[in-house]
């Protein structure tokens, strides 16, 4: 079995924690690629760069599909693209978010959420009402920490990210859940030092991609889901066309 894990930022040295964090929870006869992007930003820390990261990996799962592909997992908290890379996939593919929460449900009655910047709580709260798990959430947090300092052991990030986690669970929280996949690769450590259930949502979507493919169950095709019709397309978007074309 292939899973491709993409994380829709270009940092190549996240990346590859990305691929070892979700690397360590495969099962045997599973093989784990960590890609990202050629194109799109360095971090994803706004609306707009989640924008311009969707082309960059819709890429990567066109290529995906070349290579025979059986399962993605979206490594980036805001599950960026999620819906058009449902379309394009012929496996499951599961955003970190989306398998952060549903993880997090099973571990007790009420969890909270830990993530960068301020500016993005807006999306984890809209992402836990679209999955249907808001009533569950006891708070979303931001340690203010840069995605790419995520990425420096020397930074200060990991104590600062611990010490949010701390007061999540202080503030009545069962679980947490970790909000960026720059946090992947120290999640053990927090949930150490806490004492508490710790969700990496990189490493849970992986077990979760890699249940569904051993259950033989993928994306419904009948409906929205459906591969994207056959369209011209211009500009910077004219190599896509060939992507949209996967099923015609």
């Amino acid at each position: 079995m292939r899973i491709r894990v993409v994380n829709p930022n270009t940092t190549a040295s996240m990346t590859r924690s990305i691929g070892a964090a979700a690397s360590a929870v495969a099962g045997v006869g599973t093989v784990v690629e960590a890609v990202n992007p050629t194109m799109g930003p360095a971090s994803i820390e706004s609306h707009y760069e989640e924008a311009l990261a969707v082309p960059g990996l819709l890429e990567q799962i066109a290529l995906g599909e070349q290579d025979g592909v059986d399962a993605y997992v979206v490594a980036c908290f805001g599950d960026p693209g999620l819906d058009a890379v449902r379309e394009l996939a012929s496996g499951p593919v599961i955003g970190i978010a989306e398998a952060g929460f549903h993880a997090a449900a099973m571990l007790g009655r009420r969890f909270g959420v830990v993530t960068t910047l301020a500016r993005t709580t807006g999306r984890a709260h809209e992402l836990a009402e679209r999955y249907g798990f808001a009533p569950l959430v006891t708070e979303i947090r931001a340690c203010e920490v840069p995605v790419l300092e995520l990425d420096d052991p020397a930074s200060g990030a990991r104590d600062l990210v611990t010490a949010e986690c701390r007061a999540v669970i202080a503030g009545g929280a069962d679980a947490v859940v970790l909000g960026c996949a720059g946090m992947a690769d120290f999640c053990a450590e927090v949930s150490r030092a806490i004492g508490a259930p710790v969700v990496d949502g990189v490493a849970a979507a992986t077990v979760l991609a890699e249940s569904l493919v051993r259950l033989g169950l993928t994306t419904g095709k009948r409906g929205e889901y459906a591969a994207p019709p056959s369209k011209a397309m211009s500009g910077l978007l004219a190599p896509f066309e060939r992507a949209a074309r996967v099923d015609a």
